[in-house]
């Protein structure tokens, strides 16, 4: 059995208003469980494989073959959105499995290292979007089942900081990721491929920590929990939990202004004139950010509400998008907005699944995260599209300039539509 003790007999934890949860009183402070810990080290490994990879994509395709900005934003968007396609069905097969999470989330790590090999040969856009999709495909798959695992192994009260925990592990694989690319293509004449060869190799190790060293087995269901059945009609209709369905359509809107990491490190690099040989080490800055910050907001999180950092998060994002829109060029700028950038992530990537596992029964939890993640991530597909579109239209400022008046908009109306309290199972 894969959930954590640490959960003990106590019921839940009281949640307040604001979506910070509070702890019973006499009850032990809860640990980070080890299953957390295990995911975390599959997520460095897995990362430093996809962030070397995700490192040069851009460059490779702008500049290597030529594509339009509004070619890469097609592609960007298969990139980071196809997974919602099967987020879906991620979540529903673990919880359908009785709790197979470890299984469902190895399938698609499994999917993602097989896809490494084939960028060696694929060299136009239609071959490369395939691949893409097909690598995202992996993640959909293991995304939702992954951090079921996570909200199952800790106590209410401490999920932000697990989530936390795990995600600035995940981040210090992203941060190695651009790092080791960067060395690749210091050292060798066929740089894009050996990244993609060793980043091969990489993502299969990954694959066997998770084999061998996360726990897995059927989740044994505890006395008085909710009898929710398994089934995508149930999934669905866990939007009928307002709390919940608030969650999922701020997530939904915010994403549809939310935009690709890799157009903000083309946008840095062509504001600050950065060397092509270079470009490789733009994410190490939000990676670092995200890295130092995910565990205290995600504490924080825990203490003043989840609500609240989520906003925030997006508060700094928009703070970095206007950075980019002015015309100051200090030598401070890209520091500051990838320290922006990164800040962002470590307030609403953790916080936001914390925030909607308290809406969720066990019975569905993977299948509901994975709800709220589907919204998110098909926003985030459409944003990627309507930005690499506006950019080969009206401009990099114009297309901007767009992304901050939507994203302002989204906030302000995402403040208003806050969980008012906490649906539990």
């Amino acid at each position: 059995m894969y959930v954590a003790d640490s959960r003990a007999n106590t019921p839940g934890a009281p949640a307040s208003a604001d979506g910070a949860v509070r702890p019973s009183a006499g009850r032990r402070r809860a640990v980070v469980a080890p299953t957390v810990l295990a995911l975390g080290t599959v997520s460095l490994v897995t990362d430093v494989s996809s962030e070397m990879v995700t490192a040069v994509l851009p460059l490779y395709l702008v500049t290597g073959l030529g594509l339009s900005p509004l070619g890469f934003g097609l592609l960007d968007g298969i990139y980071n959105g196809f997974s919602a396609l099967v987020r879906l069905a991620g979540g529903h097969l673990a919880d359908r499995g009785g709790g197979r999470h470890k299984w469902v989330a190895g399938f698609g790590y499994g999917v993602s290292a097989l896809c490494k090999p084939l960028l060696l040969v694929a060299h136009s856009l239609t071959p490369i979007g395939l691949i893409l999709a097909a690598d995202r495909t992996g993640k959909g798959l293991r995304t939702a089942p992954r951090d079921a695992l996570i909200s199952l192994s800790s106590t209410p009260e401490a999920r932000g900081r697990a989530f936390g925990v795990h995600r600035a592990m995940d981040t210090a694989g992203a941060l190695l990721g651009p790092l080791v690319a960067f060395l690749i293509l210091r050292a060798t004449v066929d740089g894009y491929d050996a990244v993609f060869t060793v980043s091969f190799c990489v993502a299969v190790f990954g694959v066997l920590v998770l084999v061998l060293f996360v726990p897995g087995g059927r989740r044994e269901t505890e006395a008085g929990e909710d009898d929710a059945r398994p089934t995508l009609r149930a999934a669905v209709g866990l939007l009928g939990r307002r709390d919940l369905r608030r969650i999922t359509v701020c997530a939904l809107l915010l994403g549809l202004a939310t935009v690709s990491d890799s157009f903000v490190y083309l946008l840095l690099q062509r504001r600050l004139g950065v060397p092509d040989r270079w470009f490789a080490l733009l994410p190490l800055g939000t990676a670092a950010a995200f890295l130092l910050l995910a565990v205290p907001l995600g504490r924080l999180a825990d203490r003043v509400g989840r609500w609240a950092v989520f906003l925030a998060g997006h508060g700094a994002l928009l703070v970095a998008y206007a950075l980019l829109l002015t015309s100051w060029h200090g030598a401070a700028l890209p520091y500051l907005v990838l320290a922006l950038h990164g800040g962002f992530y470590a307030a609403t990537d953790g916080v936001l699944m914390a925030a909607a596992s308290q809406g969720v029964p066990e019975a569905l939890r993977s299948s509901g995260l994975a709800v709220v993640q589907t919204g998110q991530a098909l926003a985030r597909f459409a944003c990627s599209l309507l930005f690499g579109a506006a950019w080969t239209v009206w401009g990099d400022r114009a297309a901007l300039a767009g992304a901050v008046v939507a994203l302002a908009g989204c906030a302000a109306f995402s403040l208003t539509l806050r969980p008012e309290g906490t649906v539990t199972a």
